[in-house]
């Protein structure tokens, strides 16, 4: 695998099965902003919601009756427009009965958990000559609001046509379009090939064979390109925020970084190589995931998650631009209730940017959780993530939401702070009693240790007037 291995991160992880019966699930998304609301992909043609919690019985969208599905095709992708919370558009990335790849626009109905079963207009069609490498994944970019379409190179094996490296073809492309302009789009003048005569300008970047799976850094507007490969190399390639498009990633003239077609002096100058790659057997075909930018598994923040569908190994590193580091196998610390997976399809990412694992086979969705999460106030939701959503304070940023520490000094749980409770703690430093519960109580100087300087902290704020318990500044507030 990639260079940097180590052991685990500090938090031990595990997966909790959010939600089971999703037929051939191949997505996992929520609006933007939304917190309560999952939406699932089923190949066969719907989208599903779970609300807080709760699998709704009615569908938010069907188009079994004018997508194909089996094989690669399908429901493959589902994007919400930045605005969507305003206008109410979400589109959708699906083969259609003649097999081409459609991108559609909807909008949801009064209901905020149905879409109008009538809104659906095409944004763009592409023609697929073949059954395979549709693609599927749709995004919005997260600085310039245009909407990202993955393209697969039309299919069949070796891409026959060259169809990745043809200025002329969207086929084996990532494609960039302004739908909030022109109906249906218009070419935005940043792209890279705006008003060139001989290549298409909705073409970003050229030279992939499958990017099924996709992600942007929502953090840093990165982008990390999972791309399926053909005999013996799976691949993730990576856009900076900063790209102003062009890039050639290889296919067919490479796979990986390794030469395909030809099978030597396959480099003309100007490809842009995968950040990190891994050989078949028994790996396939590469998920590629998203990067961790959650609230509830900090010491996660800035790694990425990738899996292959046929192994269902799991993978994460850290990539700053130039480097991997902190590369691991995560799969038997992701292990499913079940003892393992069967078609790892996709991960998706929520409001929150908590991660999901889709397993096709298992026809589940799985949520990536720590083992044990804090949760002091007892109100279900982590600690981490309380104060990430202002539900608590942290005034001094310790990670623990201010109402747990209100006890600060009162460690014999009478209910007040006096000289009991400075008794109480020479008694633990000097006999061996019971201590503070929780520690952090009893250290009310703040130096990281409870001893029996705190003791004589406490007895000064009692008969002395001195500052108070965790307040070393004197203005009121947590210090520790």
């Amino acid at each position: 695998m990639a260079s940097g291995e180590r052991a685990y991160a500090q938090t031990a992880l595990t997966v909790e099965k959010i939600q089971g019966g999703i037929t051939n699930p191949t997505f996992v998304v929520s609006p933007p902003g939304d917190t309560a609301r999952l939406f699932i992909l089923e190949q066969d043609g719907l989208i599903k919601i779970i609300k807080n919690g709760t699998l709704l019985e009615t569908p938010f969208l069907d188009v079994r009756g004018i997508s194909s599905s089996g094989g690669e095709r399908g429901l493959l992708g589902l994007a919400f427009h930045p605005d969507y919370a305003l206008n109410g558009h979400f589109y959708i990335n699906y083969t259609d009965n003649g097999g081409d790849t459609r991108v559609d626009r909807g909008k949801v109905s009064d209901n905020p958990d149905i879409a109008e079963p009538d809104s659906l207009v095409n944004i763009i069609t592409i023609d697929q000559p073949y059954s395979n490498h549709n693609g599927g994944m749709i995004a919005f970019g997260p600085t310039d609001g245009y909407l990202y379409i993955g393209m697969g190179d039309g299919g069949s094996a070796g891409d026959p046509g060259n169809r990745a490296q043809d200025p002329s073809t969207l086929l084996g492309k990532m494609l960039r379009i302004d739908i909030d302009g022109d109906f249906p789009y218009s070419v935005p003048s940043t792209n890279p090939y705006y008003n060139n005569p001989d290549t298409l300008g909705e073409i970003w970047a050229f030279g992939v064979r499958n990017p099924w799976r996709w992600s942007f850094d929502r953090e840093t507007a990165d982008m990390y390109m999972g791309d399926v490969g053909q005999n013996e190399w799976e691949e993730i390639n990576f856009q900076p925020a900063s790209s102003s498009g062009g890039e050639n990633y290889g296919w067919r003239l490479k796979e990986g970084t390794h030469c395909y077609n030809p099978p030597t002096d396959c480099d003309p100058g100007g490809l842009t190589d995968p950040i990190t790659e891994y050989d078949h057997n028994p790996e396939c075909s590469i998920t590629g995931g998203y990067v961790y930018r959650g609230c509830a598994i900090p010491d996660l923040q800035g790694t990425y998650f990738y899996a292959d569908y046929c192994s269902d190994k799991i993978w994460s590193f850290r990539y700053d631009g130039a480097n991997i580091t902190d590369s691991m196998e995560r799969t038997s610390e992701l292990v499913p209730p079940e003892g393992s997976y069967a078609g790892i399809s996709s991960f998706g990412q929520d409001a929150l940017g908590e991660l999901y694992i889709v397993d096709q086979g298992r026809d589940a969705i799985y949520k990536i959780v720590p083992v044990d999460p804090p949760d002091c106030n007892q109100n279900g939701r982590n600690d981490n993530c309380d104060i990430w959503l202002g539900v608590s304070s942290d005034e001094n940023q310790n990670g623990v939401p201010d109402e747990c520490e209100s006890g600060c000094g009162e460690v014999n749980d009478d209910g007040n702070i006096n000289v009991s409770d400075a008794v109480y703690i020479i008694n633990y430093v000097f006999v061996g009693g019971d201590p503070p519960d929780p520690m952090a109580s009893g250290d009310t100087n703040c130096d990281g240790s409870v001893n029996i300087s705190d003791a004589v902290w406490l007895v000064n704020f009692v008969f002395v007037d001195g500052n108070g318990p965790c307040d070393t500044d004197g203005d009121g507030m947590l210090d520790c």
